[in-house]
């Protein structure tokens, strides 16, 4: 006997209506039936892109093969492209990341991951650009997975920092690591992986400071929290003026309401100025960035989001989520089920519940025997609710 989903796209097919689609619409509806469960990922479900959908399908765009394969920044020479969009963008973010608009250069990417290939691509060539000398790249061992991934793809020489019970790296551990002789690529998590939790930056620095030949490249990582922190008393903490940096890599696709992997890359035209060349005449450009051909439409929905959201409408979202995760400690304490939550953050990490409940509201798993062993987390987002927090911990009850 078939299953279930082969009887229902048969069923349509009799019925007159593409088995192909059939297929297609129920696996869209088990998908939209998760979306509010998921909650271990950080996924905004609230979709901000309903308007831009009509008014794509209505535009002729959705007909249109467009191509950013250029630099914002530059004239498009009559490219079928978006860019004077992607720069729109570029400069709504840069002013809240402290970037000067007479000095800032970016790009929107395909992911966090993309935008930290860019960092490291961009700190690495530099450095070599000032020094002469190949970069020795400074990562905590809790920061996003990337940067690992991606220093074996650059073979870039890594010292991996060991981090604190809280996410954070250890300021004695890259005192120890530093290589003098060589210049220092070091990437900051402003909100690392699993716990949430954000390297102090002032105290790395002085630690880089006791170094005084040093010569040194600093990336931010703020996937998830730099879509948020700019909105929120914590701002000063991702303002390249108050704590120094050179570019920093954050995610559209997290906080904004996107409905697929996107990035923002920022960066200052002096860093851009110093990378190889890449003279490519056909783009009567210069094109330092990685990828050629970039998306079109990740910059327009982007733009549209930030269009048809306030400053208020982003502060109250992040007020709300913050809330909402210190509430959510709050019954875990009440509870007596063991949970942490970090300064600045929306990841509330705890005990991991039993494997149905992991299940069921798509649990991120990890593991830190300081802490207990084995551990789950769950990120509040916007459509993260008190109602749908309380479900989950009606359920976790129910289940102990």
């Amino acid at each position: 006997m078939k299953d279930d989903k082969t009887n229902g796209a048969t069923l349509k097919a009799n019925a007159g209506i593409d088995p192909i689609e059939a297929r297609l619409d129920e696996f869209a509806a088990s998908i939209y039936a998760r979306r509010s469960r998921e909650i271990g990922y950080p996924l905004n479900q609230q979709s901000r892109l309903i308007g831009f959908y009509k008014w794509l399908m209505g535009s002729g765009m959705n007909l249109t093969m467009v191509d950013n394969a250029g630099d914002p920044f530059m004239d498009d020479g009559g490219l079928m492209s978006t860019l004077e969009y992607e720069r729109e963008v570029l400069e709504f973010f840069g002013p809240l990341f402290g970037f000067d608009l007479n000095d800032l250069w970016g790009i929107v990417t395909f992911s966090g991951t993309d935008g930290n290939n860019h960092g490291l691509y961009f700190g690495a060539k530099y450095l070599e650009r000032k020094t002469g000398k190949k970069p020795v790249l400074y990562v905590s061992d809790a920061a996003h997975y990337s940067s690992r991934r991606l220093a074996d793809l650059q073979n870039l020489d890594m010292r991996l920092i060991p981090s604190d019970v809280h996410g954070r790296m250890i300021p004695e551990e890259l005192d120890k690591a530093i290589v003098d002789e060589r210049p220092a690529l070091v990437v900051y998590a402003m909100g690392t992986t699993f716990k949430g939790g954000v390297d102090d930056q002032a105290t790395l620095n002085a630690v880089l400071a006791k170094h005084p030949s040093l010569v040194v490249y600093r990336h931010i990582d703020a996937a998830l929290f730099g879509g948020y922190l700019p909105h929120t008393k914590y701002r000063d903490f991702v303002d390249r003026r108050v704590q120094p940096f050179d570019s920093i890599a954050f995610s559209g696709h997290k906080i904004f309401g996107m409905d697929e992997p996107a990035g923002i890359f920022l960066t200052t035209r002096e860093v851009k100025e110093n990378q190889n060349p890449f003279q490519v005449s056909y783009l009567n450009a210069n094109m330092p960035m990685i990828n050629c051909s970039r998306s079109a439409l990740s910059p327009l929905k982007i733009w549209w989001i930030i269009q048809h959201t306030s400053r208020e409408e982003f502060e109250r979202q992040a007020a709300e989520m913050l809330e909402n995760a210190a509430w959510l400690k709050g019954e875990f304490d009440k509870l007596g089920w063991p949970a942490w939550l970090e300064p600045m953050s929306n990841t509330v990490y705890f005990k991991r519940p039993p494997q149905e409940i992991v299940k069921k509201y798509g649990l991120a798993p990890d593991h830190d025997d300081r802490l207990g062993g084995d551990l789950s987390h769950l990120i509040v987002m916007q459509h993260v609710s008190k109602e749908r927090l309380t479900r989950f911990l009606d359920d976790l009850k129910a289940a102990q």
